[in-house]
């Protein structure tokens, strides 16, 4: 199903110098210290060079989009892999003015002319998104991991530590190794059954959770160009379980539409050149792939959801930064319609924000008669949409809503599933799409989505 291969050409090791780009043009003799050297003056008569003159102008730089992007805002004309830029940062997002999961923007006029966001919005990867602060071609840091989820509009988006925040707080800049970039190319038509959860999950799969340490995992492809932005937000979001610096999308018409009534800021995208090298090329049939589960203890351990359906399980969490988003929820619900039935174990519903929340009262599941989430949820004997927040996926506080207090097996929607991720550091968590999460709720046993959904 996937394919891979390495650039002959590109080494990323900085005590290797390739000396066909290096050759000095003259090698300086040693000279003995006893040597002595004449006073008298010659003529010398330097020979013409038969080298001809350029033609063709100045030598053209090959970059990648994540390289033209740290070229731009560091004010240089070609970057490389491995060098470090004084980079100028567009926005920064800090969750902790507000507590926890709520956004602080600053923009570029930092100092005096700074802006705070007062209100509290929800987890903050998207409410960046639905506050039009994630725009091609800038530049986006944050003090939380999961930054990396505005690479899905086309942006260098990173996490950095509150030590790096009050720097770019006070400079506006910020120091950053220019990384190498890995491209995942996926193609094919996705088939009514899979999520861009899956998709992910089957990449972090063939690589491991360390197989893109401070990379970039650049996604293209035509299954990657069929995603709406908030599929592509749960592609790129999950790139840091990859140990991916950052993530990145080719900014295309659907980011533009999403950004249209968001935001007035001018923005300029930037493409990866065609010649562009790139550490490691990876390529997948999507039409192929199947239902995916992680199973515990890491998102690499990969599993095809129907080789799990002996796992009984406890509780089924839909929500967070990865999996709370409206789409989220809506998948959710088309599968308690396509059923008919009732859920089989407790099923948490956290929205990531204020406005999914909002959705899920007011927007109607399509081919529901008119139904919204909310009701569907109900109806399938879902428990109550939760306050917009990270709830239970980062664990937290014993009376944090929906957490495992006990060691019990979860299927989630989250991003993480390590021991103690949720609460309980003997829980089991199964990370899924919504469509398998909420396939398991109506079963009791980890499910694949295609028993509802063909």
């Amino acid at each position: 199903m996937a394919s891979f291969s390495t650039s002959s050409t590109y080494c990323l090791s900085k005590n290797v110098v390739f000396l066909s780009d290096f050759s000095p043009l003259y090698q300086f003799p040693t000279q003995s210290p006893r040597r002595r050297f004449s006073k008298k003056i010659v003529s010398m008569i330097t020979q013409p060079s038969s080298r001809m003159p350029a033609t063709t102008g100045s030598v053209k730089s090959w970059m990648t989009m994540t390289e033209k992007l740290l070229a731009r805002t560091s004010e240089k004309l070609h970057v490389v892999p491995g060098e470090n830029l004084w980079v100028n940062v567009d926005v920064l997002m800090t969750n902790d003015i507000t507590g926890p999961g709520a956004i602080g923007v600053f923009k570029r006029e930092f100092g005096e002319n700074a802006k705070a966001n007062p209100d509290y919005k929800g987890v903050c990867h998207i409410a960046l998104a639905q506050e039009g602060h994630c725009r091609p071609g800038e530049v986006l840091v944050g003090t939380d991991s999961h930054t990396c989820t505005a690479g899905a509009f086309g942006q260098f988006a990173s996490g950095i530590g509150n030590t790096d925040a009050g720097f770019v707080l006070g400079t506006g800049k910020i120091l950053l190794k220019v990384p190498p970039t890995i491209r995942f190319v996926l193609d094919g038509e996705i088939p009514n059954y899979i999520l861009a959860k899956d998709l992910i999950l089957q990449v972090i799969g063939e690589i491991s959770v360390a197989g893109a340490t401070y990379k970039t995992m650049e996604f293209v492809g035509t299954a990657v160009e069929s995603l709406t932005m908030e599929e592509r937000i749960t592609l790129c979001n999950m790139v840091i379980e990859a140990g991916g610096k950052n993530g990145v999308i080719p900014a295309d018409k659907t980011t533009y539409d999403y950004l249209k009534d968001k935001t007035t800021v001018h923005y300029e995208p930037v493409y990866s050149d065609e010649q562009a090298r790139f550490l490691a090329e990876y390529h997948f049939d999507i039409s192929k792939l199947e239902p995916l589960v992680a199973k515990p203890h890491s998102p690499g351990n990969r599993a095809l959801a129907r080789e799990c359906e002996d796992v009984k399980i406890d509780r089924v969490y839909i929500g967070s930064c990865t999996g709370g988003k409206t789409e989220d929820f809506m998948a959710a619900a088309k599968v308690f319609l396509a059923s008919g039935k009732k859920v089989k174990v407790p099923t948490f519903l956290v929205p990531a924000t204020q406005k999914v929340w909002m959705d899920l009262y007011t927007i109607p599941v399509p081919e529901s008669g008119g139904k919204t989430c909310s009701q569907i949820f109900e109806d399938a004997g879902c428990g109550t949409p939760a306050s917009p927040s990270c709830g239970a996926c980062m664990g937290g506080p014993r009376d944090t809503h929906a957490r495992l207090n006990e060691p019990q097996v979860c299927v989630s929607t989250t991003n993480r599933n390590f021991p103690g991720r949720m609460g309980h550091k003997e829980g089991q968590i199964y990370l899924a799409s919504p469509y398998t999460a909420a396939a398991s709720a109506l079963t009791g046993h980890v499910t694949d989505p295609r028993n509802f959904l063909q």
